[in-house]
């Protein structure tokens, strides 16, 4: 079928949630995709960190095929032989104990709510007061089902759906005095992405993980943190939180997991665990046969790409920040390992800048209206990222002009440059 064919029939048919780039890819190898004319592209969103080991990796294939033809589904009411050997995997490189299987991300959250509020009825220090509270990061994102929404920290994803799940306050992000101030014993979790996200690529400093790792202690409470785009490689430790020292009593993972097959997963410790039992939660999809053999090849893939992640994020980093130095309309470079940000001073320039990459092959994108994010497969090269910064360094040369010829001048302030305060790791 045709680009313009698919278009029609899916603006007739789907429900309209997606805005669409007029690109219809037909197959990917590597970092590369192909669209329906022949034209390669570059990719750094590797579908926005699902794609980590690139596309068509011979490992994947080969477990994708090889289980194709002996079981793909079979009822979480029996046994298959994957998930145990999966959940070995996960808590062994977490440091945690026991492991949930679901189908994508904000299941996983969902998930893990659900364990913060029945720790809480099974273990509450707060005598005949109710342990109930959440808290949540301002900023943050957790996915699209209402209990994620509901901790979703920009409003723009939860006004249409209110009212919401209770019981949720929001912090703001890295902020000392304001976690000290809200937390309280009511409180049955802390919630936070260790680098967010959709919200522009921001990592949570040492001093605010810590304190809330001391707090959630003392109290009770369950620090729960969302790893499900910054972990699994993504900053060359196999989870984020493992560059601060802290051990979180929940995390939840999901993108790259099964490589573009449905997996996510909740981690966590036995005294945890002890809270649930049969029937309290359950899948009927999550940890299938097909998606676990496939997670186990990644992981034992990832696992030893760990290292040149670490290497080339180092060189990529770099590189942006050479550029950081040439261009006044880059307010910040962050971010850790192959989990990287631009922030630009312009919305229209971020816009600008992401179309033309896209139109010379480039994938990447924005978010958080001015942030350019890159999050490519962990298999690139220098040559890639060397590639990627040109096309970036000419691409904001071209478009400020322009676009700050279009903004009016009257009133409008220079823009206010602040330095990175997060260190990649």
């Amino acid at each position: 079928m045709s680009l313009a064919s698919v278009s029609r029939l899916e603006a007739k048919l789907l429900l309209p949630t997606y805005e669409r780039q007029p690109i219809l890819f037909v197959r990917g190898r590597g970092v590369y995709l192909w669209d329906s004319q022949g034209k390669r592209y570059l990719d750094f969103l590797s579908g926005i960190g699902v794609n980590a080991l690139g596309h068509s990796h011979p490992a994947v294939q080969a477990a994708i095929k090889r289980q194709a033809g002996r079981l793909i589904h079979v009822s979480n009411l029996f046994f298959h032989e994957y998930q145990a050997e999966l959940a070995r995997l996960l808590t062994e490189i977490s440091g945690l104990d026991r492991a949930f299987f679901c189908n994508s991300g904000t299941e996983a959250w969902e998930g893990a709510l659900k364990l913060a509020r029945a720790f809480a009825q099974m273990n509450n220090r707060n005598g005949s007061k109710a342990k109930w509270r959440v808290l949540a990061m301002e900023n943050s994102f957790h996915g699209r089902t209402f209990g994620a929404l509901a901790t979703t920290g920009q409003p723009k994803y939860r006004a249409p759906f209110v009212p919401l799940m209770p019981g949720v306050s929001f912090v703001k992000f890295n902020d000392l005095d304001d976690l000290q101030r809200k937390f309280d014993p009511s409180v049955c979790a802390v919630c936070i992405e260790t680098i967010q996200g959709e919200g522009g690529v921001c990592p949570v400093n040492r001093e605010f993980l810590e304190l809330a790792s001391r707090l959630t202690k003392q109290s009770g409470a369950l620090l729960e943190l969302d790893e499900i785009q910054c972990g699994l490689g993504r900053t060359g430790r196999h989870f984020a939180y493992q560059h601060y020292g802290v051990l979180p009593d929940v995390v939840t993972v999901a993108k790259p997991l099964a490589c573009g097959l449905p997996l996510g997963a909740i981690l966590t410790t036995e005294r945890v665990a002890s809270c649930m039992h049969p029937g309290m939660h359950g899948t009927t999809f999550g940890g299938g046969p097909l998606a676990c053999a496939v997670a186990i090849e990644f992981l034992r893939v990832e696992k030893k790409l760990r290292a040149h992640v670490r290497e080339l994020g180092e060189y990529f980093h770099a590189a942006l920040e050479a550029l950081d130095k040439k261009h006044k309309s880059i307010q910040d470079v962050r971010g850790a390992g192959l989990m990287l940000a631009v922030e630009l001073d312009s919305p229209e320039l971020a816009k600008a800048v992401t179309k033309q990459l896209l139109q010379e092959g480039i994938i990447i994108n924005r978010t958080h209206e001015t942030v350019l994010r890159f999050l490519p497969p962990y298999v690139i090269q220098k040559k890639h990222v060397d590639q990627l910064v040109k096309a970036l360094d000419a691409a904001l040369r071209k478009n400020a002009e322009s676009v700050y010829e279009k903004t009016p001048k009257e009133g409008k302030a220079a823009p206010s440059r602040r330095k990175a305060v997060y260190a990649h790791a």
